[in-house]
């Protein structure tokens, strides 16, 4: 494992903030760059959606949405329906249409990526086993435990559900997972070092 900007994320530090519309509660993993708010190039978060109802909009946004909790949802986007019932399935939509959901059976727990597609290009899969995640040049990964079961090969280090890894520039690790984990892949200028996490362990 190398060190260079490498970062343990853990999912006990990430406090709930209210959507962009009010109308449920996400918990951030990381985005880049800087302040809070919606001038992101790209950022990571777990997203509780307890009842029906539209989405937030994000202009110039694209999104990849993977139903991590419950039955899924049926996405209503730009008119058209997406039923989005497979866990662990990836499903990429532009966030800057009109879009909104039904939960299928009750509540879920979606992970969200977003990033602004002039800027980054974000790359999803849902994966277990042996990882050696390597940031791409000027870009970044994030490795999200989604079950409980993850070690940072020679280490004592675990990740718990909803733990994450965070690596920029050089920095590399090798992961061994007994359940699955997101790999997101974040290519593109504006996203350096100065990321912003929650929950992060140096």
């Amino acid at each position: 494992m190398t060190s260079e900007a490498f970062r343990i994320l853990r999912a006990a530090g990430r406090a709930p903030a209210p959507w962009k519309n009010g109308g449920g509660v996400t918990r951030e993993i990381a985005a880049s760059p800087g302040p809070a708010g919606d001038g992101f190039d790209w950022r990571v978060s777990l997203a509780d959606v307890t009842q029906d109802g539209p989405f937030s909009a994000f202009p110039g946004v694209d999104r990849v949405l993977t139903v991590v909790e419950g039955a899924g949802m049926d996405l209503m986007v730009d008119g058209e329906h997406h039923i989005v019932d497979e866990p662990y399935w990836p499903h990429d939509f532009p966030g800057d249409v009109e879009t909104g959901g039904r939960l299928l059976a009750g509540p879920v727990v979606n992970l969200n990526v977003m990033h602004r597609r002039d800027r980054v290009r974000a790359e999803v899969a849902v994966v277990r086993g042996t990882l050696r995640p390597a940031a791409p040049e000027g870009g970044a990964v994030l490795v999200v435990a989604l079950e409980d079961g993850a070690v940072i090969d020679g280490t004592d280090t675990g990740l718990g559900r909803y733990d994450a890894v965070s690596l920029h520039g050089r920095a590399s690790c090798v992961l061994r997972t007994y359940g699955y984990a997101a790999l997101i892949t974040l290519s593109g200028h504006g996203h350096g070092h100065g990321a912003r996490t929650a929950g992060e362990v140096t």
